[in-house]
C-alpha cells in the first residue's frame, strides 16, 4: 500500500509518499519520496508561530510540496496519482488553523483522485517516527519490527509533554503530561531571556555544549520541578521563572523574589545583583538549565519504566534531537539491559509528513481509518 502523508498542525508544510506493507506485529516501511517546507524564518521575527501566518504559508505552500514528494519518489504528479491507496492527514492535536488547511487539501485529493482520507493523531506520528532508519541516500526503511510491547513512549516537543504506556497498537493509555509549559516551550522562553533567536531549543543547546566542553559550571542551581513528586507529571514554569529571577538579579539590585518550592526542591539564591550578562553567564545558565529539563524527564521515565516494565522506550518529538538528551537517554540501556530504547533519526525529530503517513497505515490496519476528519488542537492520544 502506498500512502501519501500530509503534516500541516504548526509551521511545517510537509507530505511524504511511504511504501507500507504487513501486519501490526510485523510492520515494514519505506519512504518513497519526502518534501518538507519550514516557516521558521518567518514566525522568526515574532518569537513564535503566529497561526493565520502559518495557515496562509501552508495554502501557498501544499501544492509545491506535493510535487516536489512526487518527483522525489519518481512518480509523476499528472500520470502517477493511481498509484497512492490512501491518504493520512494530520487532524490534531495542533494550531486549528493550520490543520484545517492540511485536511482541506487531504480532501481536495482524496475526491480527485477517488481514495480514502485518514485522519491521524499528530503525537501518534511521533511515537512512529521511530520506526524508521535512514540509510545513505537519505530515503529510509524499517529493517525489521523493533518495537515489542508492553512500552512506554516519552513526547517532548513545543507544545507537549507527556509519558504514554502502550500495551499495543490499539492500546495506549496517557500516565503523565506537563501542567504547564511543555519543554519545548520553556526551551524558547528561556532563549529570549538570554536574547537568542528563535527557535530557541537548539541555540540553548548549542551553548550549553560549549559550557560543557570549556568546563563552565554556573554559579546558581536551578529547581528539578516536580523531581521527587510520585506522580509522572512534569512542570517546568517553575524552572523557566527561577531562570527569569535569576537574570534580573544580575542586572539590579537584589530583592525578595518568591519562588516555588514544588516538588521538594531548594528554593535558589541568587548573586548580588549589578553584573552584567556575559557570554560566559549565557553559556552556563544554557548548561544549568538543559541540565535541569534533562535530570527531570529521566527521573519521570525511569520511575515510569520501574512500574510499568516495558519491553521498549520510546522518544519521540522534536525535542529528542537536543544532543545531550539523546546521549542520556541511550545511556539507559546500560541500566535496563532487556529494554529496547529507541529514538527516530534526527531528520524524523521534527515535524514530518512520513511519520504521519506510518500513522495512518496503522490506524487502517487497527480498523480505526473512519476517525472523523475535523481539525482539533487538543486531540488526545487515543
Amino acid at each position: 500500500m502506498k500512502i501519501l502523508g500530509i503534516e500541516t498542525s504548526c509551521d511545517e508544510t510537509a507530505i511524504s509518499i511511504v511504501e507500507a506493507e504487513g501486519v501490526l506485529e510485523n510492520l515494514d516501511f519505506k519512504i518513497l519520496g519526502s518534501a518538507i517546507n519550514s516557516q521558521v524564518k518567518l514566525h522568526a521575527e515574532y518569537g513564535g508561530v503566529v497561526p493565520n501566518l502559518a495557515k496562509r504559508e501552508h495554502l501557498k505552500n501544499l501544492p509545491l510540496v506535493l510535487r516536489q514528494a512526487f518527483k522525489e519518489a519518481n512518480f509523476s504528479l499528472d500520470t502517477d496519482y493511481p498509484k497512492i491507496d490512501t491518504i493520512a492527514v494530520t487532524v490534531g492535536p495542533g494550531l486549528e488553523p493550520a490543520l484545517w488547511t492540511g485536511i482541506a487539501f487531504a480532501e481536495e485529493l482524496g475526491k480527485k483522485w477517488n481514495i480514502p482520507v485518514i485522519g491521524t493523531n499528530h503525537m501518534e506520528g511521533h511515537i512512529t517516527s521511530v520506526l524508521f532508519k535512514a540509510d545513505e541516500n537519505l530515503k529510509s526503511e524499517i529493517l525489521n519490527p523493533k518495537i515489542k510491547f508492553p512500552a512506554i513512549a516519552l513526547l517532548i516537543s513545543g507544545g507537549h509533554t507527556e509519558l504514554v504506556f502502550m500495551k499495543s497498537w490499539a492500546e495506549k493509555e496517557k500516565i503523565g503530561e506537563t501542567l504547564d509549559d511543555a519543554v519545548g516551550e520553556a526551551f524558547d522562553k528561556v532563549a529570549r531571556m538570554l536574547g537568542l533567536p528563535y527557535p530557541g531549543g537548539p541555540e540553548i543547546s548549542r551553548l550549553a555544549e560549549e559550557a560543557r566542553i570549556q568546563n563552565l559550571e554556573s554559579k546558581i542551581k536551578f529547581p528539578r520541578p516536580m523531581i521527587h513528586s510520585k506522580d509522572f507529571n512534569f512542570s517546568f514554569s517553575g524552572l523557566k521563572t527561577a531562570v527569569l529571577y535569576y537574570l534580573r538579579s544580575l542586572t539590579s539590585p537584589p530583592s525578595p523574589l518568591p519562588l516555588s518550592r514544588g516538588g521538594g526542591e531548594e528554593r535558589t539564591q541568587f548573586s548580588p545583583g549589578g553584573e552584567v550578562i556575559t557570554p560566559e553567564i549565557k553559556l552556563t545558565v544554557a548548561r544549568e538549565f538543559e541540565d535541569s529539563v534533562i535530570e527531570v524527564l529521566l527521573s519521570k521515565t525511569k520511575r515510569a519504566i520501574n512500574e510499568y516494565l516495558p519491553k521498549t522506550l520510546i522518544i519521540g518529538g522534536g525535542v529528542i534531537a537536543n544532543k545531550a538528551l539523546r546521549e542520556n537517554f541511550l545511556k539507559l540501556k546500560e541500566n535496563y539491559p532487556e529494554m529496547e530504547v529507541l529514538i527516530p533519526e534526527k531528520s524524523l525529530t521534527s515535524d514530518n509528513a512520513t511519520m504521519i503517513a506510518a500513522a495512518g497505515y496503522i490506524e487502517y490496519l487497527r480498523g480505526d481509518s473512519k476517525r472523523k476528519l475535523k481539525a482539533d488542537g487538543n486531540l488526545n492520544i487515543s
